[in-house]
């Protein structure tokens, strides 16, 4: 058997039955968390051009989108995706070296469930398939240095998790990961120097293209099924060589993923933590700051600290104010907290944290490096004016995996996040509902979504 060929045997396998109660209620978790951040990126500038579009193209009406209105699967698991994907606040895996957002694989497996007619137990199973896909496939054949985006892993996560949902037999699922993972292999430019809206869609772009690929192998295309270790396949070109026994995998890399408590970059969040907690304990303001150094782990510094991925001190959208810690640091310490507000342009824009990010400091640390991503370790040291020196060392943050988010903080988040666009009405079915997956039809959650205001 191919690679593609023993993955469509463990999508096959997998089963409802399989999922431990941890598995399911973690879950669950990611589920509502996802769908709060979906929620709170209705009014989003490319969401509302992403809308425009499909209402002029049309599409068959046989799937929802969030905030109501039909259309195609495929074009449902853009749009959907979009809206998981625009705030950058959804969940993360880490491996050493790539990080993924297993949840930008939700929207798909949304359309998929919904035009299948599946059970809430049965979208939870292709979600928990497209969680071990995509982790798993990160910790073995990282392509991130190679110049490729994680993205490039996640055509294989979808396409598992959509084929699972549509209830493809082994074969076709097997042709459907093939063509996708042939035809779907971004690069990472989307992630470096300025960026822009790309940064957000470039996952839903993949949950497009591998749906439109799982529904083209469902009508019996065929895909090359040597794609991972063929002659010129991902192997050869991107990835290198590895191996995963498929026969051996389960279905709990979900329990093993992250969320996130600020509305940043994932790497940033114990370092948003950390000063927000300086703050708290010693009072300071940001005109007694003459510099803030931060030593952290070399992945965030080259990411979102001014390493290989380009200087982070210029910051004028808000693609590029996520992504850069010098930034997400100021704006905290300015308005205590980092929340999708913080990302508004005139908040970007303005002098006092433009100012700001430029007195901020981001060092690698090799200590923390070898300590990453088993801790997200780092070391906060503010100057002050009166001389006072304030220090800070943390290695996880609140929705880490050795500090978890409960169910309730959740809540809280799906709350704040969903409030502008929802009667409280609706925030409690939704709540309701994904609480009670394991004894829904699908259907019934995306008649829920439908409601959402759209502004």
């Amino acid at each position: 058997m191919t690679q593609v060929e023993q993955i469509a045997a463990f999508v096959r396998r997998a089963s409802y039955d399989d999922l431990s109660d941890e598995v399911r209620s973690q879950l669950k978790i990611r589920v509502l968390d996802t769908l709060g951040c979906a929620i709170g990126a209705v009014d989003g500038e490319p969401i509302q051009l992403i809308r425009t579009l499909i209402d002029d193209l049309g599409g068959a009406g046989l799937c929802t989108m969030i905030g109501g209105g039909q259309t195609s699967p495929d074009r449902a698991a853009f749009y959907n995706s979009a809206l998981v994907r625009y705030l950058d606040f959804n969940d993360s895996y880490l491996a050493k070296d790539e990080t993924c957002h297993p949840s930008d694989n939700l929207g798909a497996i949304l359309a998929a469930a919904e035009y299948a007619n599946q059970s809430g137990r049965e979208f939870l199973t292709a979600l928990a398939v497209a969680y071990q896909v995509q982790c798993r496939l990160s910790d073995v054949a990282p392509v991130r240095a190679r110049g490729f985006d994680h993205t490039t892993q996640g055509s294989y996560a979808v396409t598992a998790g959509v084929s699972r949902a549509l209830g493809l037999d082994a074969c076709k699922t097997a042709n459907a990961l093939a063509i996708s993972g042939t035809a779907f292999n971004a690069l990472r430019v989307t992630r470096t120097g300025a960026l822009s809206h790309w940064k957000g869609l470039a996952y839903p772009n993949t949950a497009f293209g591998c749906t439109h690929a799982t529904f083209l192998a469902m009508r019996g295309i065929t895909g090359p099924l040597e794609v991972f270790e063929g002659n010129k396949g991902f192997m050869d070109t991107i990835a290198g060589r590895f191996e995963i026994d498929w026969s051996q995998e389960d279905l709990g890399r979900v329990t093993s993923t992250i969320l996130k408590r600020y509305n940043a970059e994932i790497h940033s969040q114990s370092a948003i933590e950390g000063i927000l907690e300086l703050k708290r304990e010693y009072g300071f303001i940001a005109a007694e700051v003459t510099r803030i150094e931060i030593e952290i782990f070399d992945v965030a510094y080259h990411i979102i600290g001014g390493g290989v991925e380009g200087d982070k001190t210029m910051v004028r959208t808000k693609e590029e104010a996520d992504h850069s810690l010098p930034y997400l640091i100021a704006v905290a310490v300015l308005d205590n907290g980092v929340m999708p507000e913080q990302y508004k342009p005139d908040r970007i824009r303005r002098h006092d944290v433009q100012r700001l990010l430029k007195k901020i400091l981001i060092r690698p640390s090799e200590a923390y490096s070898l300590r990453f991503p088993v801790e997200m370790p780092c070391r906060i040291t503010v100057l002050l004016s009166d001389d006072r020196v304030l220090i800070k060392e943390k290695q996880d943050y609140e929705g880490f995996h050795t500090n978890p988010m409960q169910w309730e903080t959740i809540v809280q988040k799906f709350e704040r996040l969903s409030e502008p666009y929802t009667a409280a009405s609706l925030r409690l079915k939704i709540v309701d509902a994904v609480a009670d997956m394991d004894s829904i039809q699908i259907a019934y959650l995306v008649s829920l979504l439908a409601k959402v205001q759209v502004p």
